[in-house]
């Protein structure tokens, strides 16, 4: 199959905002980092801001145009080589911020969503790694990233290529959309039965998490920091790895027995729920799977062991809850340079105790969500598979 340069199909186009217009000019969203996830759509909040008409002229995002992160504070962002593509409902009403590259295609060529298929693939992102350097935070230069090669078949088979892939892509897409649900319907299910944790209309017992808890405390992170790391033994939970109701086991570390001892006083047990208390991660919570353990926790990441009046299920939903989760971040970053939650503040914070009973059932109805859950994960990874050998052999010509 032909292949061509990007710069050669494609042209950046400028994110300048140039100076702050007055009060009265009109607003616009602007596209950030975080609203590009690669999955075709935006996603989050926008940022609103203030236009002058002689910058917004050129400023405004139009259909088909592609949004690829070059530069952010994680350098993940930029490898993970994130691209967006803008639909007709969003043409002519945002702004890409100056973190992203902003293109355009020769439609007389190729087909904006081919293109943006290609450089979502597991080839592009390879690519992307090549070019960005070493850096801690790299920028993604469109002098370098102009060299991209995009196999180029014919039009009418870019179409058919994209037609395809899209209803892949759809498929992907409601599987997603069924486990959001499934998330939402957990904490939902704890509203009906326990009410607002911060107005508390059914009048629980308020308690002190340190009454009713065996165990909280934090760890460490072993001399040498990562290149002690082991590549198998006893896991070394990090902040990483919490993520809000989910145990991720991407990138987790590995210690050895002897530098296990040292944080004998941090033994993960099985439904142990796990706070993050530092950093921009900060108030993340999830219960620790089984299936990880033996484990230790290295300093950013706290272990909350509830006594029998609290169920961890219970415990963990509560934490997760929106009122909950504010008054965290409040804690989390009042008054400090660095976000950070103290075993002491941890220890004094009240949470509500409906009677235990209440609580199992709770969690009992959770367990049913969360195997739903799973066998939406199991469908949609393999669906993943299916749509990365369906990328693969149509970028070689072969699907």
């Amino acid at each position: 199959m032909k292949t061509v340069r990007l710069g050669s199909i494609a042209e950046s186009l400028p994110c300048d905002y140039g100076d702050d217009p007055s009060d009265d000019a009109p607003s616009f969203d602007v596209v950030k980092v975080s609203n590009v996830n690669g999955e075709g759509q935006f996603h989050g909040d926008f940022e609103k801001r203030r236009f002058r008409d002689d910058q917004i002229k050129n400023l405004l995002v139009k259909e088909g145009e592609l949004l690829v992160v070059k530069s952010s504070g994680s350098k993940a962002n930029i490898l993970s080589g994130k691209t967006a593509i803008c639909g007709a409902d969003r043409a002519g009403q945002i702004v890409a911020s100056n973190f992203l590259l902003r293109l355009r295609v020769d439609e007389s060529t190729v087909v904006p969503r081919y293109v943006w298929y290609v450089l979502n693939s597991g080839a592009s992102k390879a690519f992307v790694k090549t070019i960005v350097g070493a850096s801690t935070y790299p920028n993604l230069k469109w002098s370098s990233y102009a060299s991209h090669p995009i196999p180029l078949p014919p039009l009418a088979e870019q179409r058919r290529i994209a037609e395809v892939l899209d209803r892949a892509e759809a498929l992907r897409a409601k599987r997603r959309a069924a486990l959001a649900q499934l998330d939402s319907l957990t904490q939902s299910l704890f509203l009906d039965l326990f009410g607002d944790p911060a107005t508390n209309p059914k009048r629980w017992p308020l308690v002190r998490l340190g009454e009713h808890t065996t165990k909280i405390g934090s760890g460490s992170t072993p001399t040498g920091g990562e290149t002690a790391y082991k590549t198998e033994g006893i896991s070394l939970i990090r902040s990483l790895n919490v993520r809000d109701g989910e145990f991720t086991l991407k990138d987790l570390a590995f210690i050895d027995n002897l530098q296990a001892a040292k944080l004998a006083g941090v033994v993960v047990e099985a439904d142990d729920v796990l706070l993050n208390i530092t950093g921009a991660s900060v108030a993340r919570v999830c219960r620790a799977p089984s299936s990880v353990l033996p484990a230790r926790v290295n300093q950013h990441v706290c272990i909350i062991r509830p006594k029998p009046t609290l169920n961890a299920v219970f415990l963990e939903q509560f934490l997760l809850a929106e009122q909950t989760k504010r008054r965290l971040l409040k804690i989390g970053g009042a008054g400090a340079t660095r976000e950070a939650i103290t075993k002491a503040q941890i220890e004094v914070f009240e949470a509500i105790c409906p009677p235990i009973a209440q609580q199992r059932e709770f969690a009992r109805r959770v367990t049913v969500v969360e195997k739903l859950k799973a066998a939406q994960r199991a469908s949609l990874a393999e669906l993943d598979a299916l749509f990365a050998t369906l990328q693969h052999r149509a970028f070689r010509g072969e699907l």
